[in-house]
């Protein structure tokens, strides 16, 4: 299973990720921050997880059902992005999200043309099992935005509101790594579920597919 993750500061967090919830990494910067060149921008971030995605299923062989996004506060735009357009993904992270750009700076009801990082639109095309966590003391992007991200969700698993966490602490927190790691849990439970199914499904005979044709197209 492979988390793929923003870089950021977090490298000593990602340590601590893997050991506590036997994961593979894979994380990087946007274009225009930290070692990162180019451009930043809203599309440029698509292109980057996009890119990042890519070399996972090329260089390294891995399956989109053993992927698991991973987007913290403006982070949760690119993730939501790519989330909304791959159909078979292990799971999604929203850590501390935003419903949009815009709607950080001001409560607005409906989603405009200049608008960026439109998550509470795409989060809608989501099919995997999304996990919102989120401060309730968060003074940049407040705690309404990951309640109404998970309210949108097709696939909820049980949300985690760190009681007095803001926007950058929510990892020092005790709740925050045991709540991963159950969800880590429910969704290795789950592929093995379907996995289990399949196998079980029973395959046609050729005998049975050629009677299926004959009786269709019988006039």
């Amino acid at each position: 299973m492979v988390m793929l993750l923003t870089l950021g500061q977090m490298h000593e967090l990602f340590i601590e990720l893997r050991a506590h919830l036997r994961v593979n990494i894979m994380s990087y910067d946007y274009s225009g921050y930290g070692a990162s060149t180019g451009k930043p921008s809203e599309l440029n971030t698509y292109y980057d997880i996009e890119a990042v995605y890519n070399c996972l299923k090329s260089e390294y062989g891995i399956k989109q059902e053993d992927v698991i996004l991973y987007g913290q506060s403006v982070g949760s735009g690119p993730t939501v992005h790519l989330a909304s357009r791959l159909q078979k993904l292990r799971g999604v992270v929203l850590h501390s999200a935003i419903l949009s750009g815009l709607r950080v700076l001001y409560p607005v009801k409906m989603t405009f043309w200049f608008d960026i990082f439109k998550n509470i639109d795409k989060i809608r095309q989501v099919n995997c099992t999304v996990l919102v966590i989120h401060g309730t003391n968060d003074d940049i992007v407040d705690w309404s935005h990951g309640k109404r991200l998970w309210e949108l969700s097709k696939e909820k698993y049980d949300p985690l509101w760190v009681k007095g966490g803001g926007h950058c602490n929510l990892e020092t927190y005790p709740e925050y790594i045991k709540h991963l790691r159950k969800f880590i849990n429910a969704l290795e439970k789950l592929s093995l579920n379907r996995q289990t199914k399949q196998q079980l499904t029973p395959n046609p005979s050729i005998t049975e597919s050629r009677h299926n044709k004959c009786l269709r197209f019988k006039r």
